[in-house]
């Protein structure tokens, strides 16, 4: 693989602006100088992530998420470094040559091999003579060869010791092949989990396989699907099934459709609609919605058609609204799913529903009639309640105004009345917060690390100085700072903060978030330096007065008496 300099690093990195590339996973406003937006790497309610174009950085000033271009493409995308290298050459039209193979240093690497030959286990299986009766069975599921390879469809055959036997010839460690779900010990010693059935493979958000959903294609007694068990890679919570083949399509159009089953998805991608994912049928969590929130702002929610799926959709609703994400729904009759629906009434009949979906309101207001007689005053006035409680959660005013006009029509409500009802929402300021300090000696060490983030003037003072911070971890990142401008002769922080761990960039987070102007003078940067040395010669105070209290020969006593005056002497002086 060619190495690249940091010269070229940073040629790429200038390449883009951090804004356009953010603003390709997260809608950003522009406030102040700054850009904001919801933050995609954890539950985030407010716009807290900042993203400033004259120093090519992000910032969270919630979970303290900070870096570059670089940095942002990793935490989002989940890839390594050199891979985000060539994403943003490839966006800056900068040709280079990299061998992106097994450039991943993945950890549980043995279980994601075991699942690697699972699956070429698999694969080969429904192409032998083994597969055919499993092949017949996915034709008449309307399911062709062209989806059979697009989706890794694969079968395990009836041997129900195939894949262990082949595996344990590979020397995995016991507790890995346990662990992996794949393969089962008992006291007839090692068997495959699944036998004799279709296995759908799942993917991870790099592709790589690391679960199944098996099932029966012939008339045994059996339960129609088992569900691999969850592992270390495979957590059922935060498994969104097709996210790496659907994530660049719903990017594209900005939309996610979400469904419950993978039949739904594989039958909605074969009439051309990629933009889907499923949930398994598991319930939907905050988890998922943190990840499909990264895939697009318009969320279209298509579960089953049945009063499982309805609830499913109410529930499912609720936490893309904790999200700020104001779902549609898509509602489907006869109780059919989307893979029953597309068979029975074709492309175009689908394509119309998903084209014209509902308001997440409409939804809900005719799911809280059910079971209503609006004619019976108790029955219209728990209507009229439940409704504004969901409302309560939308922000859209045009919105609540438009179902607040239809509430009032059917209940017979005064509109006013029900607008009474409307908590008020509170407007969100996006400026920079301030960080609470706790005293004036940590703001200091923090704004001192500021401008020497900004200004090699400020680095040659401190050297000069020779400022020994009192907290362990400024003093390190200062040294940092220092050794990086020495070696280099300039200070660029989003090229500095490449190669500094996690605990050094939670600090530059928290320096990020300070309310400063970029601008200073050498007065400011003296009153730190200050500051920071009477914080010193106070700890130095406190150390010397604890030894005097303890000494008992009053010739050293003495002595330690002298030199806390003189240092007190010399606090004093700095201060005037």
């Amino acid at each position: 693989m060619k190495t690249l300099s940091q010269e070229q690093i940073n040629e790429i990195k200038n390449s883009v602006d951090i804004v356009d590339v953010v603003s390709k996973y997260i809608p950003l406003n522009k406030t102040g100088k700054n850009y904001f937006g919801s933050c995609p790497f954890h539950e985030d309610k407010t716009p807290s992530l900042s993203v400033s174009p004259s120093r090519q950085m992000f910032n969270c000033f919630s979970c303290h998420r900070v870096g570059n271009v670089f940095q942002f493409l990793m935490e989002y995308e989940n890839i390594p470094f050199i891979e985000a290298v060539k994403m943003v050459a490839d966006m800056g039209g900068i040709d280079i040559k990299i061998d992106l193979k097994n450039t991943k240093k993945i950890n549980n690497s043995d279980i994601y091999n075991i699942y690697d030959i699972g699956q070429k286990f698999y694969l080969n299986n429904i192409n032998t003579s083994y597969g055919r009766q499993a092949k017949e069975y996915l034709y008449k599921r309307k399911i062709n060869d062209d989806l059979i390879k697009e989706f890794e469809i694969g079968l395990a055959i009836k041997n129900s010791k195939a894949l262990s036997n082949l595996l344990n010839k590979k020397e995995f460690k016991e507790k890995d092949l346990i662990d992996s779900g794949l393969i089962v010990k008992d006291e007839n010693g090692f068997h495959d989990f699944f036998y004799d059935r279709i296995m759908f493979p799942l993917h991870d958000m790099n592709s790589k396989v690391i679960g199944y959903s098996g099932r029966i294609y012939t008339n045994i007694e059996a339960p129609k699907y088992i569900n691999s068990k969850e592992h270390v890679l495979f957590k059922k919570g935060e498994f969104i099934y097709n996210y790496a083949k659907a994530k660049n399509e719903c990017r594209m159009k900005n939309t996610v459709i979400i469904m419950e089953g993978f039949m739904d998805v594989i039958r909605a991608y074969s009439i051309g609609v990629k933009n889907v994912v499923a949930t398994l049928g598991t319930a939907f969590t905050k988890e998922h919605a943190n990840i499909i929130k990264r895939l697009g702002s318009n969320i279209i929610i298509c579960f089953d058609g049945d009063k499982a799926g309805a609830k499913a959709t109410m529930a499912c609703s609720d936490i893309l609204l904790e999200f700020n994400i104001i779902p549609k729904v898509v509602r489907l009759e006869e109780d059919l799913d989307p893979d029953e629906y597309i068979l029975k009434y074709g492309k175009d009949k689908f394509l119309e529903k998903i084209n014209n979906p509902i308001s997440v309101m409409d939804f809900k207001l005719s799911y809280l009639k059910n079971n209503k007689d609006l004619t019976q005053t108790v029955d219209k006035a728990k209507y009229a309640k439940e409704a504004i409680e969901h409302l309560n959660k939308i922000d859209d005013e045009i919105l609540r105004e438009i179902t607040l006009k239809k509430l009032s029509k059917e209940t017979e409500l005064d509109i006013d009345f029900l607008r009474s009802k409307i908590e008020k929402k509170e407007i969100i300021k996006v400026d920079k917060p301030k960080i609470v300090q706790t005293n004036k000696y940590d703001m200091a060490q923090l704004g001192l690390l500021f401008y020497m983030l900004r200004s090699g003037d400020v680095i040659k003072m401190f050297d000069n100085r020779t400022i020994y911070f009192p907290t362990k971890e400024y003093r390190m990142l200062a040294h940092e700072i220092s050794y990086f401008y020495k070696n280099n002769n300039y200070i660029d922080e989003s090229e500095f903060i490449n190669d500094l761990d996690k605990d050094s960039l939670a600090i530059v987070s928290k320096i990020e978030s300070l309310n400063l102007s970029d601008e200073y003078n050498n007065n400011l940067i003296l009153d730190y330096f200050n500051a920071i040395e009477e914080k010193n010669i106070n700890d130095e105070c406190d150390r010397l007065t604890k030894l005097m209290n303890e000494e008992t020969d009053l010739e050293k006593k003495a002595k330690l008496g002298q030199r806390i005056l003189e240092l007190v002497v010399r606090r004093e002086k700095n201060v005037e």
